[in-house]
């Protein structure tokens, strides 16, 4: 009896579900839990191993499920919960969504006991190997029966545990409000009245210093609804912010996380390293990847979010593969598709941590991060499932005056990049507006040539189906308001997300083409390029029948973009798809100064005609 009390949480986290609405694609929704019932057998079992991990000093392990049942049927399934015993009782009251008794957990992930189990039907036993990271909690694993339409509980496992659970995890750099500053962000299990957080860090092969951390948390009042208030809550944790400051240019830094305990014991990650940016104008080789809508996906083929995000691993893998020759990295909005399954940030901070741990990870914000009814947000839609952006401002740092307008700017080298938040009105008289003319108007081009424009929605040009449909091709009011800018300032490259497919125009202005060439540019572009690098992973967007002029390159598939400036004069621009890494297409533009400063249609200060 005592058992099938404790097992009872878990049934009532399924039944939980049925009242969240916000997302019916998420995998969980795929099961009828207002039929789901407790019936543990004793004929059923399930069990874990090993049951500690992380002894070898790793964060990430593989685990074997041994289970079986009595009476095996192909529908029979097996789901992940952490932490591994959780009471209905600690739930916060507010949950009008669900009734009583309340939630505090979703499962994480689950599988089919028959995945690699070709004969489960017939024999009633099976296995399956899973990875876990280190969640900052224990895990446990529970065998259900009658599919996804009838699930019945049936057997839940041992509990499997990490060493130490609170350990300082998933760096992630960033670059900070000056050229010679670069942040360190990381999770860990640590409050400030337990430990003091910072870094050791300094030269390689040199003299090291520390720098200590600010410390920021998130509980669920300062969530904006279900699922991340309810079901999709997971205590994510103490996240833990440090500036390493008056960086050399170019010259490669060591650094490690640690938390001093009040008992005098110290707590230290790995080893690691990255380059200091170039000062802002410095000629030198400058390398930089661009993606929108990865999300994350489970190297063991577990099911979560409904499969939403199939290419993650692809780019992920073939980024680190590249690492030696990329820079920094801009990750444009849509980035974890957690929408409120609070357990999927940490997911996914471990599966890019061998990208943010070397070079900096720069986001944006898109309307899986903040959309949300009423919460000051330009779109009124649910599709953040209640995270209202705080996720993404807490987990990541961003050089923004303000963390919950997400724009800002960055300067790497010879690149100035002015960062747009969608999510935020953007249109003229705004202060958003008002803040990206100034981040045009105040580069020198003599010094840093190349200006991109980022953002998450398509502000500029997309054969999108959806957009096709609205007859817009892309954001409705984005070029509306923004193309005299890019016109007047002459950016070079804008790239946006959200469409799930690759796509390039040719320089372009009101929706004419500045130039016939298509892949090698030469003096004067007279427009902007209008790239689509939204195949990071997520499902992909088909292309409409429709045919534009403008559209030079489609792809519909999964890839990312990286440009390579060799120098004030000469940027190669590829395409890269994510299954193989090799370039599919490219471009490259050559210009001299006196070619940035040439007048062209809506470009031309006032001139004088007096001698």
């Amino acid at each position: 009896m005592k058992t099938f009390v404790m097992l009872l949480p878990i049934l009532w986290v399924l039944v939980a579900l049925q009242g969240v609405t916000s997302h019916e694609d998420h995998p969980l929704a795929r099961i009828a839990v207002h039929n789901a019932i407790a019936a543990l057998d004793a004929r059923a079992y399930i069990k874990a191993s090993p049951s500690v991990l992380g002894s070898n000093g790793l964060n990430q392990e593989w685990i074997t499920l041994e289970y079986g049942t009595g009476n095996p049927s192909n529908d029979d399934w097996v789901g992940v919960f952490s932490p591994a015993n959780f009471s209905a009782a600690t739930c916060d009251p507010e949950n009008n969504m669900v009734t009583p008794p309340l939630l505090c957990t979703a499962p994480i992930k689950y599988q089919f006991a028959n995945r690699s189990n070709p004969n489960y039907k017939r024999t009633g036993k099976g296995s399956l190997k899973l990875q876990l990271i280190n969640q900052r909690s224990d895990f446990s694993f529970a065998l259900f029966s009658g599919g996804l339409r009838n699930p019945k509980l049936v057997a839940v496992s041992n509990t499997v545990a990490f060493t130490n659970p609170n350990a300082p995890l998933y760096p992630r750099l960033a670059q900070g409000k000056t050229w010679n500053e670069m942040t360190v962000t990381w999770t860990s299990g640590y409050d400030i009245n337990e430990a003091e957080p910072f870094v050791e860090w300094g030269p390689q092969r040199g003299q090291q210093t520390r720098s200590p951390a600010g410390t920021l948390t998130i509980d669920r009042s300062s969530l904006c609804g279900a699922p991340a208030r309810t079901v999709g809550w997971r205590d994510p944790g103490f996240i833990h912010t440090s500036f390493l400051k008056e960086l050399w240019p170019n010259l490669v830094y060591t650094y490690k996380l640690g938390h001093k305990l009040f008992n005098g014991t110290y707590i230290w990650s790995q080893m690691y390293k990255f380059k200091a940016s170039p000062y802002p104008g410095q000629s030198s080789l400058q390398r930089v990847v661009i993606f929108g809508d990865m999300g994350k996906e489970e190297a063991d083929g577990s099911i979560v979010y409904n499969q939403y995000q199939p290419g993650s691993l692809n780019t992920t893998k073939q980024i680190i593969e590249d690492l030696k020759n990329i820079d920094i990295v801009f990750h444009i909005g849509d980035i974890v598709y957690a929408n409120g399954y609070l357990s999927q940030w940490d997911q996914f901070t471990s599966q890019v941590e061998p990208i943010t741990s070397r070079v900096p990870y720069m986001i944006a914000s898109g309307n899986h991060e903040r959309d949300w009814p009423d919460s000051g947000s330009f779109y009124g839609k649910k599709d953040s499932g209640g995270e209202c952006g705080v996720l993404a401002q807490t987990m990541f740092y961003f050089p923004a005056e303000n963390r919950d307008k997400f724009w800002y700017s960055t300067d790497y080298g010879m690149f100035r990049f002015c960062i747009a938040d969608t999510e935020h009105d953007w249109r003229e008289g705004t202060e958003q507006y008002k803040f990206l003319e100034h981040c045009f108007a105040s580069v020198d081009r003599q010094k840093q040539p190349w200006l991109i424009f980022l953002a998450h929605r398509v502000l500029g040009y997309s054969s999108g189906d959806f957009y096709a449909d609205e007859g817009s091709f892309g954001e409705p009011m984005g070029r509306d308001s923004l193309q005299k800018l890019w016109q007047k300032y002459k950016v070079d490259i804008a790239i946006y997300g959200h469409v799930h497919n690759y796509e390039r125009t040719c320089p372009i202005y009101q929706n004419i083409c500045t130039m016939t060439e298509k892949n090698s540019y030469k003096g004067p572009l007279n427009g902007t390029i209008h790239v689509v690098a939204g195949g990071g992973g997520a499902g992909l967007v088909k292309f409409t029948s429709l045919q534009t002029k403008w559209s030079i390159f489609k792809d519909y598939d999964y890839g990312f973009v990286k440009m390579t400036a060799f120098d004030h004069s000469n940027l190669l621009f590829e395409y890269k798809k994510s299954s193989d890494g090799k370039v599919y297409d490219s471009f490259n533009i050559s210009r001299d100064y006196r070619d940035i400063l040439a007048c062209t249609v809506d470009s031309c200060p006032s001139m004088t005609l007096a001698s």
